[in-house]
């Protein structure tokens, strides 16, 4: 029994690291509205969030049975091979949730569950079966078939009916309050948010109630039995509370709602997927105390755990207050939430997925559909329907943080109500589904009513959905594959196979925080460089010039990486440089998109004909573009195998790089300075190096003739002297526009 022991230790550790990593990934389901939409302090939201996952635990109790029999068919199972089960599908879930949430993608822990269950449970059955003689067909009698293809219907169903119904009552919601919506609300904004706020009790109080570990059975069914009577009560209650603090405190009725739907969500959350973290670790624990009851533990089968369970309320409070506790400290938290806030914000902004193909191509066709339909549509009928959908009407406000909303709080209240409906309805029919794939389909669904998703950003949006929906098939695979592989380790290695996979787990999921810390960070910076340009002129100029002065800077040392590594012939060395190039380039639309910003919020006389802001922006995509272009050709041609320059035009390079860097370097320093006034020099500078260049081009050509020369070898240093005259030239040419910006009063500043 001494392997089952530490089974039951590694279980329960799990268990703990299971609760905050899931919490951390599925924390995106219940907060994203209410941060997104900025409806009050981050302290109150997740005061509020902790609050309904406390009390939505002890709603779980029935959906134990779930990883104690839903999957597989215990009775045919013997004690240490159940052990092996759920030890390997937490093991897995501990590294896959982890994963996710290092990478922000937001995935869901009812999958997780359910497949790692299956992959382990097939492997351990395959195994025994194989070893008795028989054949995969009789391996599949051990899994609970018909469970688990319930299981997948509800969760695939609950997508599509989370899509339908989250853009329905969003287009009919923005309909009636449109975006202009202070005279509407007035209107009627209690009845809707009587009626919201009523749903929310009506699902929370008596759905969820069958399965609360507190509630006896007398009671749960005296609610369902006045159900009808408890939702008419609620919103006539509701309705006239929200019209009392309407007419009183001039409260935004859209602001409980939120509230209270952040509560429901994070309820309807914690009721739903505390099976997810500690089910699998429950039925550990209770296989063991069934074993040690037996005379022969090693033997026996586990009917014991398809017979009803209800958990401990203690045991239930606990796991919460865990849940609750990573809901603050976790930091990957944030990073799922942002995924989901951002794919949905009313605004542009840094977009964190690339666009891809399958994403263009849905794009290409909805305008194709879009299209026909304002054809059939009359003028009339069209003109009345844009005007409820005018988003230039959308003014939001500040958040007590100071910073804008990515969406207003009537599509949050959507979001909130409609995902804690279906959450709560699922779970009073014990279906685990998922709340990921619910709120987060409901959040993209409320998104295309409300036109969020414009032609400048609808690719880069379907891409992170497509990115995202993608991870979760990956999850299904990649669940069962892994689950089934570590069960077979730990079937066949026992105690030393156990261990070694409890440290890889525990070694990957510390790896994982330096990598997230890493890339959080890139991201910030990004960010910034978008939000962060200002509010008005002289800031969003000063942030600008920051922003050139460190590309320059960048500019500057890649030129020197990538010199040294063809002068050395380092692979290495020369692929950091190409991909420090192409993320800069990269970067270099984040920095577009500050020059736009600034030139919107120049708003004096002649003042866009003065200061050219298209210029800035095309020379520094030019630049660019020959940065990556210049460290691709030194990476080619080194990694081929290609001949080395000779003696003779290794020095003219590295005395043309030499000064090309300094020149970059001189122009840097002084747009940090915002010193312009030696703008004329610094053009016969610029004409004097880029002579240089052109001679050492002449020469070659001359010497070509002469000599022998690889034709490879003379193309890529012909081809670098192009790259580095482009590279003086552009960066010159921004300098040069650059003082119009920044000394509009120098007479030499004028538009050519």
């Amino acid at each position: 029994m001494e392997l089952f022991v530490v089974i039951l230790v590694i279980l329960l550790v799990a268990a703990v690291i299971d609760l905050m990593v899931g919490v951390a990934n599925d924390a995106v389901n219940f907060l994203n509205s209410a941060v997104g939409s900025k409806v009050a302090s981050r302290m109150v939201i997740m005061i509020i969030a902790s609050l309904g996952i406390v009390v939505g635990v002890t709603f779980s109790s029935g959906l134990m049975e779930v990883a104690r029999s839903g999957i597989f068919n215990p009775q045919m199972l013997t004690f240490p091979e159940v052990m092996f089960i759920f030890v390997a599908t937490m093991l897995t879930d501990v590294i896959l949730l982890d994963f996710y949430n290092t990478f922000g993608l937001p995935t869901s822990t009812t999958v997780s569950l359910v497949f790692e269950l299956l992959g382990s449970a097939f492997a351990i059955s395959f195994i025994k079966v194989v070893q008795m003689g028989g054949g995969v067909s009789e391996a599949l009698a051990y899994i609970n078939t018909g469970s688990v293809l319930k299981i997948i219907f509800g969760i695939v169903s609950s997508v599509v009916v989370a899509f339908v119904a989250g853009s329905l009552v969003q287009y009919l919601s923005r309909m009636l309050f449109t975006f202009d919506m202070e005279r509407r609300i007035k209107r009627y904004g209690a009845i809707w948010g009587g009626f919201a706020l009523a749903a929310l009790s009506y699902f929370l109080m008596v759905k969820g109630a069958k399965g609360a570990s507190f509630l006896s059975a007398d009671q749960a069914a005296w609610l369902k039995y006045n159900a009808l009577a408890i939702a008419a009560i609620s919103w006539a209650g509701w309705t006239l509370i929200l019209l009392l603090s309407q007419w009183t405190m001039k409260i935004n009725v859209f602001k409980p709602v939120v509230l209270a739907g952040t509560f429901a969500l994070a309820m309807a959350f914690a009721a739903n997927d505390l099976v997810n973290f500690i089910g699998a670790p429950l039925a550990g624990l209770a296989s063991f105390n069934f074993a040690k009851l037996s005379a022969d533990p090693m033997g026996m089968t586990m009917e014991a755990l398809g017979e009803p369970v209800r958990a401990n309320t203690y045991i239930l409070l606990l796991a919460g207050a865990i849940m609750a506790a990573t809901l603050w400290l976790n930091k990957k938290a944030r990073t799922v939430t942002a995924t989901s806030v951002n794919l949905g914000r009313q605004s542009e902004g840094f977009e964190r997925f690339e666009s891809i193909a399958p994403a263009r191509a849905i794009v290409r066709f909805v305008l194709v559909i879009f299209s026909f339909f304002v054809w059939i549509t009359p003028d009339t009928l069209r003109t009345r329907i844009s005007a409820r959908f005018d988003t230039s009407k959308f003014k939001p406000q500040p958040g007590p943080d100071g910073e804008l909303p990515a969406f207003d709080l009537l599509r949050a209240a959507v979001n909130l109500v409609v995902a804690a409906l279906l959450v709560s309805f699922g779970t009073s029919l014990k279906l685990p589904l998922s709340t990921t794939y619910v709120t987060f389909m409901v959040a993209m669904a409320t998104a295309l009513p409300d036109r969020a998703w414009g032609r400048d950003s609808a690719v880069y949006r379907i891409s992170g959905v497509l990115t995202v929906i993608g991870g979760w098939f990956f999850t299904a695979i990649v669940a069962a594959t892994v689950a089934a592989v570590i069960a077979s380790i730990i079937y066949f290695t026992e105690l030393i196979g156990l261990i070694a996979l409890a440290l890889l787990a525990g070694f990957l999921v510390y790896r994982s925080m330096y990598v997230h810390k890493k890339r959080e960070s890139g991201f910030k910076e990004k960010e910034k460089r978008l939000a962060g340009v200002g509010t008005n002129i002289d800031e969003a100029l000063d942030g600008l010039r920051s922003e050139l002065v460190s590309v320059f800077t960048t500019v500057i040392a890649i030129v020197g990486k990538s010199h040294e590594g063809l002068a050395t012939e380092n692979r290495v060395m020369l692929r950091e440089a190409r991909k420090e190039a192409k993320n800069l380039q990269k970067d270099g639309k984040g920095m577009a998109a500050s020059i736009v910003h600034t030139s919107r919020l120049d708003d004096g006389d002649d003042s866009i004909e003065k200061k050219t802001y298209a210029e800035v922006s095309g020379s520094l995509h030019l630049l660019l573009r020959g940065l990556r272009a210049m460290t691709a050709q030194c990476f080619d041609h080194v990694d081929n195998g290609h001949k080395q320059l000779n003696e003779l035009q290794a020095e003219e390079l590295a005395l043309i790089v030499r000064e090309v860097r300094r020149h970059v370097m001189d122009l840097a320093e002084r747009m940090n300075t915002s010193d312009f006034s030696l703008a004329e020099s610094m053009e016969e500078t610029n004409e004097t190096l880029r002579t240089l260049i052109r001679k050492s081009d002449k020469q070659q050509l001359k010497r070509s003739k002469k000599e022998k020369y690889t034709s490879r070898t003379s193309l890529l240093y012909l081809e670098l002297l192009t790259e580095y005259e482009e590279i003086v030239y552009h960066s010159s040419t921004i300098y040069k526009h650059c003082r119009k910006c920044y000394s509009p009063n120098d007479p030499d500043s004028a538009v050519e």
